[in-house]
């Protein structure tokens, strides 16, 4: 069965290309995102979809970096999938997902978790982001990938169009102060679906905060893993299917969002003006992902992987390929790169840089952060700087092929 996948699979280098290019252009779009965190004094003091505090410019700043997560979980699916239809055995593939699963939880809570805290300082264990929920994805694909592609197909359709009948079943939340901590059901629930903090063991114990609960997270897995198979259609029929699934999921999102009935914990309203009901309408839930922010940001992504294909690549284009082919190199970097000119940025300025090597998201100088212009300038600059990296990092896998360059 996987050899006749593998004679079938189109040889073309503009499908592979597509690929890589959409995973380079939502990696510098993350950079953005995690440049904002640490430069925009907007950011260090509220939420930027807040409407009741935000501005337009400010709101989509934060609005395209949404469509970072879902494409790099999406896509991680996917290459599960073209990787047994290469020919690789499931058994080699189970294993390498659950090694690399492994390795992806580790670099969550260590070099990551030091990216964006710089301390070492473990009272606070870390956040589990999407690093995390690709990993412990990855190793219960181990698992999964040994049936039937169609049910693992239903079943992330189920997790991702299903899930926000689970918003209504809520555990009790960690209060420190009065010494209330979740019982284990409530943890394992806080991990499965609902955000939120817990300490691993009794009050005082390190804590861990929930971003990405792993249920919604492993059906865009799954779904992108059954996406796969699209690859394995001729150019023309591909690019058929891409459309239609890209523009089925967007006029989906459309619609089940102006009914307003199901698909988000959070419903839109009119607003005071008509671009703030047009944020209003954006303004999906991410954490964890609904079924309406799914369809917003993969619909579009999906549509641009038919442009990609067909389009001639200029230098922007091959540069985002490069960094397509080395994205956790990138991942970890970036959170380096971004904090590391905050830091530098804030003592220029003769402010505070203190506050940058703890938990920095408890608190803040009044001063701290700058205008949005400047998270554009120090994102030019933190480009500027990750390029030649990850071209030399994407030369030295290309060159070599040694076992773990397969896990950066």
């Amino acid at each position: 069965m996987v050899a006749e996948e593998k004679t079938i699979l189109p040889s073309s280098s503009s499908r592979s290309e597509a690929i890589d290019l959409l995973r380079g252009l939502v990696m510098v779009i993350m950079l953005l995102d995690h440049t904002r965190d640490f430069f925009h004094r907007g950011a260090l003091m509220y939420d930027p979809t807040d409407l009741t505090k935000t501005n337009p410019a400010v709101f989509l700043t934060r609005w395209i970096t949404h469509f970072c997560a879902p494409v790099f979980v999406f896509l991680a699916g996917t290459s599960i999938y073209l990787q047994l239809a290469h020919g690789k055995s499931k058994a080699e593939l189970a294993k390498f997902l659950l090694t690399r699963g492994l390795w992806l939880i580790i670099l969550e809570f260590t070099i990551v978790r030091f990216g964006y805290l710089f301390h070492l300082n473990y009272s606070f264990f870390g956040t589990m982001q999407v690093i995390w929920v690709i990993g412990i994805s990855m190793i219960l694909m181990a698992g999964l990938i040994h049936l039937p592609q169609n049910a693992l197909a239903l079943l992330g359709l189920a997790l991702v169009g299903l899930h926000n009948l689970l918003d209504g079943v809520k555990v009790q939340g960690w209060d420190q102060a009065k010494e209330i901590v979740p019982s284990l059901f409530g943890k394992l629930w806080i991990i499965l679906h609902q955000n939120g903090a817990f300490p691993i063991l009794g009050n005082n114990s390190p804590s861990i905060y929930v971003n990405y609960p792993l249920l919604p997270w492993l059906g865009v897995m799954l779904v992108g893993y059954a996406f796969g198979k699209v690859y394995l259609l001729s150019a023309d029929r591909r690019q058929q299917l891409l459309i239609k699934i890209g523009a089925g999921a967007i006029i989906a999102f459309f619609i089940l969002r102006g009914l307003n009935i199901y698909g988000d914990p959070s419903p839109w309203a009119v607003q005071t003006n008509s671009v703030f009901t047009v944020l209003s309408f954006l303004n999906a839930t991410k954490y964890g992902p609904s079924l309406l922010f799914l369809l917003m940001t993969l619909g579009p992504a999906i549509l641009s992987l038919v442009w990609f294909e067909r389009a001639a690549y200029g230098r922007i284009g091959k540069a985002l390929i490069v960094l397509g082919h080395v994205p956790l190199f990138f991942y970890i970097m970036q959170w380096l790169v971004a904090h590391g000119l905050a830091v530098v940025a804030h003592l220029l300025a003769g402010k505070s840089a203190a506050w940058l090597f703890g938990n920095w998201s408890d608190g803040t100088p009044p001063d701290a952060g700058f205008d949005l212009w400047m998270t554009y300038a120090a994102w030019s600059l933190g480009m500027l700087i990750l390029y030649p990296l990850c071209r030399w990092f994407a030369g030295v896998k290309q060159r070599r092929r040694e076992w773990w360059l397969r896990y950066l």
